[in-house]
């Protein structure tokens, strides 16, 4: 069995990926800095899956401290890779702070870079965004597109981060996978994602807003599909640039309509100005995943959405009051 660093292990899809490690019977060391980016409800309730489990070690810590990195006890554990699933996420808060945005998602990678350099882990696996297509490249998106014009400082941090990673490879020879993920959802997904706002808001009798006209869509990618692939990107692969999506985009209005079936009620939409930084459409090519990674999504946005509705209603004494903005 391998031994793996996995950062944002709190996080919505750091918490799913240790846990499939956890269960192929792997050691997982857990970083994460258990931030207020949202309610840390959601990311405490994830962590403790995962402490339960006695190949797992947790170390609240940020990826932006060097010196915390470098003092860390793992430094003197040999791990078969890094997965680094630690980020500051969402487009319309990096407009606000996009410093915080650079520190994290850019600095924090350049420093687990230079850990994997310096301890000689041959491989890194790095969370990228489809926020890195922008606006202006035909659909499906596809990794050989154009990424030099990204439309918000997050995905410009993202396209920074995967620039390192190219760098490193290069002068380094690491063997690093960078993955453009495309609008994971899941049971406790992060609340600032339509998914779960959506569920809450129907739920709860609340105003769905929505930013635009509606006919937007999203290329939701089922959150255990997305592990799955994350797993898969471990193998050798020189370095690779690979788009994990469901490549089923989906309509908003057509995503309300689905909830409101499995939770039982009507939505009472409201539309507000679309951002500025908000892509219409997103939508993923992932020929490349399925002959490189051998793999293909499996689970349909119904199904999905299903089991999102479930793990709200057993958990809704508490995610009911979780701030979706």
């Amino acid at each position: 069995m391998a031994s793996y660093l996995v950062t944002g292990c709190a996080g919505f899809i750091g918490w799913k990926v240790a846990e499939f490690l956890l269960a192929e019977g792997h050691t997982v060391v857990g970083v994460d800095n258990l931030n207020d980016a949202y309610d840390v409800r959601l990311k405490r309730w994830r962590l403790t899956r995962l402490q339960d489990q006695p190949n797992f070690t947790f170390h609240w810590l940020d990826i932006t401290d060097r010196s915390a990195l470098e003092r860390s006890t793992f430094n003197v554990q040999r791990f078969d890779a890094v997965i680094n699933l630690a980020a500051r996420a969402g487009v319309r808060p990096s407009v606000e702070n996009p410093w915080v945005y650079y520190e994290t998602n850019v600095m924090g990678t350049l420093n687990l870079l230079e850990l994997c350099r310096e301890l000689g882990i041959a491989k890194f696996v790095q969370a990228s965004s489809s926020s890195v297509y922008g606006q202006g490249n035909p659909m499906p998106y596809r990794e050989d597109q154009n990424t030099d014009h990204p439309p918000s400082p997050y995905a410009a941090s993202k396209k920074a981060a995967e620039t390192l990673c190219s760098t490193y490879h290069s002068l380094h020879g690491l063997d690093i996978t960078v993955l453009r993920y495309f609008t994971v959802y899941g049971p406790a997904g992060r609340p600032d994602m339509s998914p779960f706002r959506f569920v809450q808001w129907i739920s709860e009798g609340r105003p769905v807003t929505i930013y635009g006209d509606g006919t937007q869509s999203r290329d939701f990618t089922y959150v255990d599909d997305i592990a799955r692939g994350t797993l898969a990107a471990l193998r050798p692969l020189g370095f690779e640039v690979i788009n994990l999506g469901s490549d089923r985009p989906i309509g908003l209005m057509d995503a309300i309509r689905v909830i409101e079936k499995l939770v039982g009620r009507r939505a009472l939409v409201e539309y507000q100005p679309r951002h500025p930084a908000d892509v219409k459409d997103t939508w993923a090519e992932i020929g490349k995943a399925e002959w490189m990674l051998g793999w293909r999504p499996e689970v349909a946005f119904e199904e999905g959405m299903a089991r999102v509705v479930e793990w709200y209603r057993e958990n809704r004494a508490w995610a009911r009051e979780v701030e979706t903005g």
